[in-house]
């Protein structure tokens, strides 16, 4: 298995803080908020690669923040998406798609979003998703108020964790539990992410895959309980300074 951390954007929301600092690097409690992922993955059965896709602004300093992290127990390997400007960024599924053939992966695969932070425990996120395999499993989580959740994805499950529905941001969300930028995506699935593109020459956002995913293949949808903070504003960073531990 391989972890993929998505760490190309340009945090527009939060530029007065990530002007030159990508977000994956900003200090919680300081530390880097990536390293509390690497916390959360480092010990995974079956892990043996570490990728890691930024782009050609951060490049050298994921570069130098690697070569800071030797210990770490498995390979870490940071790759160059090459886009300059937000304008002219891949998007999350673009991402995807570009550190799968640029790190050359054939193995099942852990996505996760360089600007979460969370505490819980991921081993069983893992196993349900090895049993749904060669389904694709995501990560969900339930934030528990309707305004909150118009800010993401929101997902239908059925009796048996499958995803039913799918709305990316509505303005009048049907429940609370709400998409993750985590997935775990089989060997066997890797090639549908291409097939989307193909058909839908869109590259931004993730939810519009999972979308499009449900209707043509059973996805399934894990529920994760703990701590979880998505670092897309200022607000958010502040109120997981003040709250994470």
């Amino acid at each position: 298995m391989k972890a993929l951390i998505l760490a190309a954007g340009y945090g527009t929301r939060l530029y007065a803080l990530v002007k030159d600092t990508p977000k994956a690097l900003l200090p919680i409690h300081e530390r880097p908020l990536i390293d509390y992922i690497l916390d959360r993955i480092k010990d995974l059965d079956g892990l043996d690669e570490l990728v890691l896709v930024t782009n050609d602004k951060f490049y050298l300093v994921f570069q130098e923040w690697a070569e800071q992290h030797k210990d770490f127990p498995h390979k870490i390997r940071v790759v160059n998406d090459g886009t300059k400007t937000p304008e002219d960024r891949l998007g999350s599924i673009g991402d995807i798609e570009f550190a799968l053939k640029e790190a050359q992966l054939d193995d099942d695969v852990l996505v996760i979003g360089g600007d979460n932070l969370f505490d819980y425990n991921i081993t069983e996120y893992i196993e349900f998703a090895k049993a749904k395999s060669p389904s694709v499993s995501i990560g969900l989580y339930d934030v528990g108020d309707l305004q909150e959740a118009t800010k993401f994805g929101i997902a239908g499950l059925d009796d048996n964790s499958k995803i039913v529905s799918f709305e990316e941001k509505p303005e009048e969300p049907q429940s609370t539990l709400v998409a993750m930028c985590f997935y775990y995506l089989p060997k066997n699935s890797l090639g549908l992410i291409n097939d989307y593109l193909v058909e839908s020459k869109k590259s931004d956002t993730a939810g519009d895959y999972i979308r499009w995913l449900y209707q043509k293949k059973d996805v399934y949808g894990f529920t994760f309980t703990g701590k979880w903070y998505d670092i897309g504003s200022v607000e958010a960073y502040k109120e997981a300074q003040e709250k994470f531990c």
